[in-house]
């Protein structure tokens, strides 16, 4: 293990602190997969080369690169070769085709785009529409329906890059991921050197705590962000290796976790429930596993899963693409529940504010907001988007775009909801991620969103609808499900309006896009609350 030193800002910047690694910790393993181990030596030499083979086609300082790759080591050797030249890097979400994938790549206004063998055929499909710029094909293109792609060999076996890292700056934009789309169109989130570094110092090294002998274990994509300060960043600046897995896999996951004698990981959403609800072994603890990182879990959930696979889960905190560490929870405190989100850090400061951006009074309410007390706390803005980008802000305060409620006794923040998820009625704020989590624990509901219509009688107010997948061959009414809501939550959360329907609108990445079900809004079919025959028990 070698923790680099983050003092002077010209060091906090990836290419210097790969540079420091293979100095100090060049025999250090770095990226792992079954196939590969490669040192931290070993990766800075290849960078370079990759770096001058990306110049000899025209990269340079600002211009932005595309990968679209599955999880391997090649998007993090080009990621940092692509820094070495001063340039962006920008992941293509790998589940993209057709519209969505056209759509991401040219808004995106690369320089080059480097695609792996098993994706190249999507993008075939769609590069009469893409700019004659060169394409790089991991893999062999004797075959390839790629017109003119160039091999990613030829990049490897150019000369080294001779340009130092000295012209980069900790503020400077290095990477570009996009938002999934989930509100409206998805935007490019700038984010510079010291918007990652910052979330590792403060955030991620502080709750894994790692040792000399320690291993990451990563399942995440590498376009997610959080795969990159769990993982590969981090191992990059506290000099250990991570593991590099293509995919999540609840049957293998132990097993693997145990042939890499990895100590450390990080699931999201629904990965940490599958591993707790998969069959229990005898052996279940007996594994190398030492801290993991599992979002979102319940209290009850956390408990049951250190206690059966004998390991520390971290505490709560609060990060997204535009910044990266909002808050988080380091200490064991009895007095703050292990969901509450935590409190600022101390490069910035957070406030929960109103619709006018001021403060909420004691136990209200408000949207998380942040204001940095240091340069690049926060994202440089979003590409090509100056009016979303003045519109998230209030000021110095960057709208997270997120509801919490502080404890006015501890100061922790807890969420309530993302903002456009979150309705108001009858002067009363609802989640609508509590009422979907009421809902959806009817035998007969497969899938629901919950979401606001616009009340015809108060103007800024909503009233709540549902659209609800039903299993198949289930056969219960609206009044059914209405009831069953009622009698298990706030008589609040009944909604006014239902419809039964095949299927939600869904990102490629499966998550629902909310702003389709807003638009659509009420049909002819609509279940009305009030044109029913239930009647709500308060």
């Amino acid at each position: 293990m070698n923790q680099v030193d983050l003092v002077g800002v010209e060091s906090r910047n990836f290419p210097a602190i790969l540079r420091k690694q293979a100095i100090e910790n060049g025999s250090g393993e770095f990226l792992i997969t079954d196939q590969r181990r490669l040192t931290f030596a070993e990766v800075d030499a290849s960078t370079s080369h990759l770096a001058e083979g990306l110049r000899n086609l025209g990269v340079g300082p600002a211009d932005r690169v595309a990968l679209m790759l599955g999880n391997d080591v090649e998007v993090v050797l080009l990621a940092l070769a692509i820094n070495k030249l001063g340039a962006i890097w920008t992941p293509i979400n790998s589940e993209y085709r057709g519209d969505w994938l056209l759509d991401n790549l040219v808004r995106c206004r690369y320089k080059v785009l480097v695609v792996d063998a098993l994706l190249q055929n999507r993008v075939a499909l769609v590069q009469d529409k893409l700019p004659n710029t060169p394409i790089v094909l991991v893999g062999d293109s004797e075959d390839s329906p790629l017109r003119n792609c160039i091999e990613y060999e030829n990049l490897l076996a150019t000369e080294t890059i001779t340009a130092g890292d000295s012209d980069i700056y900790y503020g400077d934009t290095c990477s570009i991921l996009w938002t999934s789309g989930t509100t409206g169109k998805s935007k490019g989130v700038m984010q510079s050197y010291n918007c990652w570094i910052r979330a590792i110092v403060y955030g991620a090294s502080k709750q894994y705590k790692s040792q000399s002998g320690d291993v990451i274990y990563n399942t995440l994509p590498l376009y997610h962000s959080a795969a990159w300060i769990t993982g590969i960043y981090r191992a990059l600046l506290e000099g250990i290796p991570c593991v590099i897995e293509q995919k999540f896999s609840v049957t293998s996951f132990w097993d693997r976790i145990s042939e890499f004698k990895a100590t450390q990981t990080f699931v999201l959403g629904a990965m940490g429930v599958f591993l707790l609800n998969a069959p229990e072994k005898s052996d279940d603890a007996k594994n190398t596993l030492k801290t993991a990182g599992v979002v979102p879990l319940s209290a009850e959930q956390r408990q049951r899963f250190e206690d059966r696979f004998g390991l520390k889960i971290t505490r709560g905190g609060l990060g997204q693409s535009e910044c990266l560490l909002v808050c988080n929870q380091l200490e064991e405190r009895d007095d703050v529940p292990l969901h509450a989100l935590g409190f600022s850090v101390a490069d910035s400061e957070v406030c929960l504010l109103d619709d006018d951006g001021q403060p909420v009074t004691a136990e209200a309410v408000g949207e998380i907001c942040v204001k940095s007390l240091e340069p690049y706390v926060v994202f440089n803005g979003y590409f090509d988007d100056a009016t979303a980008t003045r519109e998230a802000f209030f000021g110095e305060w960057y709208r997270t775009g997120d509801l919490g409620r502080q404890d006015p006794k501890t100061g922790a923040l807890f969420f309530v909801d993302r903002k456009k998820d979150a309705i108001r009625y009858a002067g009363r704020n609802i989640s609508t991620m509590e009422v979907e989590s009421v809902a959806i624990r009817h035998p007969a509901v497969k899938e629901v969103a919950a979401f606001g219509v616009a009340a015809a009688t108060v103007e800024g107010e909503h009233e709540l609808k549902l659209n609800v997948v039903l299993q198949s061959e289930s056969e219960v009414s609206y009044e059914d499900l209405a009831c069953f809501i009622n009698e298990k939550a706030p008589y609040y959360f009944v909604p006014r309006y239902m419809d039964f329907v095949d299927a939600l609108p869904m990102t490629p990445t499966n998550k629902v896009q909310k702003f389709k079900l807003r638009e659509a809004g009420v049909g002819p079919s609509t279940w009305d609350l009030k044109s029913s025959a239930y009647k709500v028990k308060r």
